[in-house]
């Protein structure tokens, strides 16, 4: 019922937890072509812990790391490594957004607060999702600062780099333990008045080792879309059990980011050192047979291993990273649509066998 969701504007930002959060931002800016934009940290009288932000496009992101041992940020990195912690939407009410939230069975992580500074007020709050995720809420109407108050501008002029043309957040995929998706599920319909647009079992999406089940969740104006999946039975572990197992539990798995050029894209990202999923030759000799004519040249398609499918509304194209960091964890998706509204189910089984070459290298499937 319409009247349930509650509502979204969109993304606001992706926090991660990371290790080092200086040499996590040089990444981010010069493999993946984000511009430095803020930073809070001891030279802004924080005391605790540093973080930068990044932006291109319209995508947000936010590294931070802690200064010190008894930190939860600190503890919050033992466990999981350097991956996600908060997935923050914009929404017209912090205040009534948290309401409704806890009042629907989610737990709170922080209560509302307003912040405020020369460049006016902001409302934030949060709540908590699976694992040791959260959802912050941000009402940033009546904020025109770098980012949030306690922050300082530190893009030169307010230039931004020309970036690698990642314009977007698409989806956040969700890997969650066996048997946990349904619960996950019920939580965004509960919630969030988010629907199940679609859902694949495992019969849809296996190889000879690896398996899952995968339910997509999306919000009422479909900005904001998570996909969640769990393991299934397969022969050896799974790369959603490899996950879990190395992440300390559920978290945040894929972060895809849309492109209107994603062979640009990717060449740019290739060129400064970023690593991708190999295609093997024969997924080309099918793909033209099973997706049909495209605008694109399969051939240039092929040189760069990206996969496309299609569904009733279009097209896609994607491609996947191999993972940000040490622990097989968190990676990236580049995608470009063409009216195609899914996720490329067609392209899960080449997906899970690069997956499982890449596990096999690590000595885990």
């Amino acid at each position: 019922m319409a009247e349930d969701f509650m509502p979204l504007d969109g993304w606001d930002h992706v926090e991660f937890w990371v290790g080092n959060a200086k040499q996590a931002a040089y990444f981010y800016e010069h493999a993946m072509g984000f511009t430095r934009t803020a930073y809070a940290g001891p030279e802004t009288g924080v005391r605790d812990r540093a973080s930068y932000v990044l932006e291109q496009g319209d995508i947000r992101f936010v590294v931070t790391s802690a200064l010190r041992e008894e930190h939860e940020i600190t503890k919050h990195l033992a466990k999981h490594g350097d991956g996600v912690r908060d997935i923050a939407l914009t929404v017209p009410d912090a205040t009534q957004a948290y309401r409704e939230a806890v009042s629907r069975g989610a737990r709170s992580v922080a209560e509302p607060y307003t912040v405020e500074d020369e460049f006016g007020t902001l409302e934030r709050s949060a709540i908590a999702t699976y694992g040791d995720t959260i959802h912050t809420f941000v009402n940033r109407s009546a904020y025109n600062g770098p980012f949030v108050p306690g922050y300082v501008s530190v893009s030169s002029n307010g230039h931004r780099d020309a970036g690698v043309g990642l314009l977007a957040l698409d989806h956040m995929v969700g890997n969650v333990e066996l048997g946990r998706m349904n619960p996950w599920v019920e939580f965004y319909e509960t919630v969030f008045g988010m629907t199940n647009i679609l859902h694949f079992g495992d019969d849809q999406i296996q190889t000879e080792y690896s398996a899952l089940m995968s339910k997509v969740m999306s919000s009422g104006n479909g900005k904001i879309k998570f996909p969640i999946n769990e393991p299934a039975e397969g022969k050896r572990k799974s790369q959603i059990e490899e996950y879990v197992e190395f992440y300390g539990g559920a978290g945040v798995q894929h972060i895809a980011l849309a492109s209107s050029d994603i062979v640009g894209t990717v060449s740019a990202m290739k060129e400064r050192g970023f690593l991708f999923l190999d295609t093997p030759d024969s997924y080309y000799d099918e793909a033209p047979v099973r997706v049909g004519e495209i605008a694109e040249d399969y051939a240039v398609l092929q040189q760069h291993n990206i996969l496309v499918d299609r569904d009733d509304d279009g097209y896609l194209l994607q491609i996947f990273t191999k993972t940000a960091q040490d622990r097989p964890t968190v990676f990236f998706e580049v995608i470009e649509r063409h009216g195609a509204t899914t996720f490329g189910e067609g392209n899960f089984k080449a997906l899970f066998e690069a997956i499982e070459r890449e596990q096999a290298l690590r000595g885990n499937l």
